[in-house]
């Protein structure tokens, strides 16, 4: 089994967090339930048969990806395979960092998985057939690092405005309101909103909302004794019923549930 980490260097990492490669992993289910996190990706697949999401609810296959293929932020949770067996490699980007990298406004990927060749045309496919000549991914992650500066060099560039929104949400969810930050920012709410939206992929409210879905899965992932109103106060939520509905609409389960099924790999929920 292998799961593998490569950090990129600059320029690179000031829009990617992480390349991750991994091959051989065995669990003993087959399908898991993602839920959001506010994260793009691009995950390359080097094995050829394909790769199926899955409905939420009936667990019936009703999309198949191939070779190489993106996803945007979502907004729900999304079902997929659980790995196994699998060798891929995942680029994820930094929060709010991957619009340069992408032909047309982040929002037109929401809660999509789309492939590649339909975005970039061949290009990723073609990086994908160079990768498969050598077995050492050290190589790979080389390869697909110098891709990445060499395609995407004259187009990284990031709104500072967006960057800061998505940071202060990212690091402080429980702190930030949308009006006051809009208000630093000095843009009209209007204008705003539509930059951010095109720029992340969904509008302020709904990725403010999301970063603290998330700080409260990290919360409840690392709590014994949980206080489910103290939770809520915590990662910014207005009160407990609207933490519950928030949290069951991103999860498809209740915190209550969520903290029974909880796993060692955070964000990923075995369903089948």
């Amino acid at each position: 089994m292998l799961h593998h980490p490569y950090f990129p260097s600059f320029p690179l990492n000031q829009f990617v967090e992480l390349f991750i490669y991994f091959d051989g992993i065995q669990h003993a289910h087959s399908i898991d339930r993602f839920l959001p996190n506010g994260d793009v990706e691009i995950l390359i697949d080097f094995h050829d048969g394909p790769q199926f999401i899955y409905d939420n609810d009936t667990l019936k296959e009703i999309q198949a990806c191939h070779h190489v293929w993106a996803s945007g932020v979502r907004t729900e949770p999304i079902t997929i395979p659980s790995g196994t067996d699998a060798a891929m490699m995942v680029i994820s980007f930094k929060k709010g960092m991957a619009a340069p990298f992408f032909p047309f406004p982040m929002n037109e990927i929401r809660d999509s998985v789309v492939d590649a060749d339909l975005v970039w045309g061949s290009d990723f496919v073609d990086i994908r057939e160079r990768m498969l000549e050598t077995k050492d991914i050290n190589a790979r992650f080389r390869m697909m690092e110098v891709f990445l500066v060499s395609k995407f060099a004259s187009k990284k560039e990031v709104n500072p405005c967006v960057a800061f929104a998505v940071a202060e949400m990212s690091e402080r969810p429980d702190e930030v309101n949308i009006a006051r930050m809009n208000d630093r920012i000095g843009y009209s709410q209007k204008h705003f909103t539509e930059m951010f939206r095109k720029s992340v992929g969904v509008n302020p409210k709904s990725y403010l909302k999301i970063m603290r879905f998330q700080k409260a899965v990290r919360t409840i992932d690392g709590s014994t004794d949980i206080d489910w109103g103290r939770i809520a106060h915590e990662c910014g939520f207005y009160d407990q019923a609207h933490f519950i509905n928030d949290f069951k609409h991103f999860s498809g389960f209740t915190p209550e549930q969520y903290a029974k099924i909880r796993t060692n790999y955070q964000n990923y929920i075995p369903v089948g």
